[in-house]
């Protein structure tokens, strides 16, 4: 190997690593306020990246039936309580937000797709279209439960990732795709060449991370959640609805997943499944950081797509081996320098 390959690797693992630090930081943010190991992570990637790409072919994606599909069960889902508690001004709100938004996407959906709209104009759509499903997912399958153990909270998750992995084969199919890159063209830096669309990567997630600073340390939807994030019961004895929270917090996490998988798509090719994969190695970036740190998740973010990188010269055949390899040392570590804590702590 000499000094041109070794920077060609580099630049392919920091590419590789500021997707991995964005979704390491959604993983740690989903933990610290509601204590969810978000496993499905991985599938709002996959999700905005089909969803870019069928809007791209001139389809009408899937997922605008599966928003609308989620949307209802959590309608019925509030009013069930509603007949419970009487409170109806609660469920006029809830149909707003779970039924008349959803089916305007939908519409909006279907006419996107039959209309020739720039790259940028689709790359909204499909905000549109999965980012809902975050806080939609939440009411429908975490918020009942919030109050349980950790291990219940990972058992569903598991079983939201299946759940979603096989929704992804019926709306996308077997095959993957790719998208039109944002910025065509490339720039030369010495030796390297770096292609327009890693060095959107790069920039769009550098600007993310800045944009998630400043709202954590400036709104005060932002200071709900850390204070949440830091003691759960005294946020909500100082009028925090953890309810609140856990929409807020799987909303940015399903935002931050979604752009990941459009940032991503047109460099590499994007299959119904390919989320878990994603979704693990930004997990294992997490647990570098101990599942609350998020500087040194962004670190680990690196790391891994540095380890990645090398290990595809190295040993192509082992790479992901060698990825996932790197969490038993850093768990040995920690369980040897950290002390236990019980679940209320």
């Amino acid at each position: 190997m000499d000094a041109s390959i070794a920077l060609i690797l580099v630049q392919d693992g920091i590419v590789n690593g500021a997707i991995y630090a964005l979704l390491a930081l959604a993983l740690v943010l989903v933990f610290t306020v509601t204590r969810v190991i978000f496993i499905p992570q991985g599938e709002f990637v996959t999700y905005g990246a089909l969803t870019l790409a069928q809007f791209v072919s001139g389809k009408t994606p899937g997922t605008a039936w599966l928003l609308l599909g989620v949307g209802v069960l959590a309608f019925l889902m509030d009013a069930y309580q509603t007949l419970r508690s009487g409170r109806w001004a609660r469920l006029m709100r809830t149909g707003a937000s779970c039924l008349v938004l959803p089916l305007a996407a939908l519409v909006l959906a279907r006419w996107g797709a039959v209309h020739a709209l720039p790259l940028w104009a689709l790359v909204g759509l499909t905000l549109v279209l999965v980012v809902p499903l975050g806080p939609l997912l939440y009411r429908v399958a975490y918020e009942p439960i919030a109050e349980g153990s950790v291990l219940v909270l990972l058992i569903v998750s598991v079983g939201v990732h299946f759940a979603m992995t096989g929704l992804g084969l019926l709306f996308f199919g077997a095959e993957g795709s790719r998208t039109p890159p944002f910025i065509e063209g490339q720039a030369q830096f010495g030796a390297v060449t770096v292609s327009g669309q890693s060095m959107v990567v790069v920039l769009g997630s550098a600007l993310m991370i800045g944009a998630l600073y400043l709202f954590f340390d400036r709104t005060l939807y932002g200071k709900a959640l850390r204070a949440t994030a830091v003691n759960r019961r005294g946020a909500r004895l100082m009028g925090i609805s953890t309810v609140m929270s856990g929409r807020v917090t799987f909303l940015l996490a399903a935002l931050i997943g979604t752009l990941s998988g459009m940032l991503v798509a047109p460099i590499t090719t994007i299959y119904y499944d390919s989320g878990f994969l994603i979704g693990l190695k930004g997990f294992v970036a997490a647990i570098i950081g101990g599942l609350v740190s998020y500087p040194l998740a962004a670190l680990g973010a690196l790391l891994v797509g540095l380890l990645e990188s090398f290990s595809s010269f190295w040993a192509s055949a082992f790479k992901e081996v060698i990825v996932f390899t790197l969490i038993i040392p850093v768990l040995l570590w920690r369980s040897l320098y950290s002390h236990a804590l019980e679940e209320d702590e």
